[in-house]
């Protein structure tokens, strides 16, 4: 008994002890759900910025690490998972997730927890009302609603319909569109807002053609836009063009058949030392990205260890100030990251994409 009592405690002392040379940091992605993919690959830019974090010496002379928790794109799941990495992992900075109506719930739990939020995949605009200890390295979509309408009043489209989830990032951005596009002297003939986990869409979308647009605009998350994507081209609708807010994600679970030759804006994912991380990552996955978020989440992951030894501390206040003073100018691998006053990237570079063979390639 005395022999296994001693084996025990040294155990746990020896657990105690590697802890105890671990930094930790926590992440909420979609691992599995409708936005699995983008998810996914969210995640593998963490793992490529962590690799490059440890070879450099880690986080305060300590291997970085980061638990990773899925959401399951379930808002539920994700403040189920910010609990248990608040209370049992006790982690001082959580990055994500990536739907903004999950994001938001998360971040305002974390910051009642006193602990630092990075935004790292989210594009409401409510993101920037969430206060002090939130920070976005990821463009808002005040931005990218006007950019898109800009983008589609010059494709010569007068007359849109406009299709998106009925959610926070969904409402935020067609009302960017809507009132940029408005301005510009075009017209929406129908927003419609839809539920997200329906098995079909085509009561929405025969909604959509009703008012006869020159052009259809949809946003929606990846199994759920491949579902829309089919059911349009079923119903005959790709007789017009199609434009995607946020093209990848659109078009990443989509049979490419369905959605061959539809155009559409991205975040320009790729400036200050992304070619290097380009490269790292195709040598690394075997493969191109599949989305354009695994950057900001790489960026975020190097944002967040830059800062934790800026400060020389895991205390969460002295972490938020670090990151507030590294992010008045960062070089990530997304381009130059200016962090404004309310902890949210000031601009954010764009780029127009078409669905060429199957892959969304860049037209400017």
């Amino acid at each position: 008994m005395k022999s296994i009592l001693l084996s025990g405690i040294l155990a746990l002392s020896l657990s105690v002890a590697a802890y105890a040379q671990e930094t930790v940091i926590g992440a909420i992605l979609p691992l599995s759900g409708s936005s699995a993919t983008q998810g996914e690959d969210q995640r593998r830019g963490m793992e490529l910025a962590l690799e490059k974090i440890n070879a450099d010496g880690g986080v305060l002379g300590h291997p970085l690490k980061i638990v990773t928790e899925d959401s399951g794109g379930r808002m539920a799941t994700a403040l189920d998972a910010a609990k248990k990495l608040v209370t049992v992992d006790k982690v001082p900075v959580v990055l994500g997730e990536f739907s903004s109506g999950i994001t938001i719930p998360i971040a305002q739990y974390l910051l009642q927890q006193d602990r630092v939020h990075i935004n790292i995949g989210s594009s409401s605009t409510q993101i920037r009302m969430l206060g002090k200890g939130a920070f976005s390295v990821i463009g808002l979509d005040d931005v990218s609603g006007a950019f898109a309408a800009q983008d589609v009043f010059a494709e010569g489209a007068k007359k849109v319909a406009v299709i998106a989830p009925n959610n926070a990032y969904g409402q935020g951005i067609t009302n960017a569109f809507a009132a940029k596009f408005k301005s510009l002297g075009g017209v929406v003939t129908s927003t419609v807002l839809y539920t997200e986990g329906q098995t079909t869409y085509r009561r929405e979308l025969q909604q959509l053609a009703a008012g006869e647009p020159d052009l259809y605009v949809y946003t929606a998350y990846g199994k759920e836009s491949a579902t829309i994507n089919r059911e349009s081209f079923e119903l005959g609708l790709n007789d017009k063009k199609w434009y995607g807010l946020y093209l990848t994600m659109c078009t990443a679970d989509s049979d490419p058949q369905y959605v061959e030759g539809q155009i559409g804006m991205d975040l320009n994912y790729i400036g200050g030392n992304g070619a290097d991380y380009q490269k790292t990552y195709e040598a690394k996955f075997k493969s191109g990205f599949t989305s354009t978020f695994n950057g900001f989440a790489y960026d975020g992951v190097m944002l967040v260890a830059a800062a934790i030894n800026k400060a020389n501390s895991l205390d969460p206040k002295k972490i938020e100030t670090a990151i507030a003073d590294i992010g008045k100018s960062y070089d990530g691998a997304t381009g130059p990251i200016v962090l404004d006053a309310d902890g949210q990237r000031s601009a954010q570079p764009y780029l127009r994409l078409k669905v060429e063979s199957g892959k969304a390639v860049a037209t400017q």
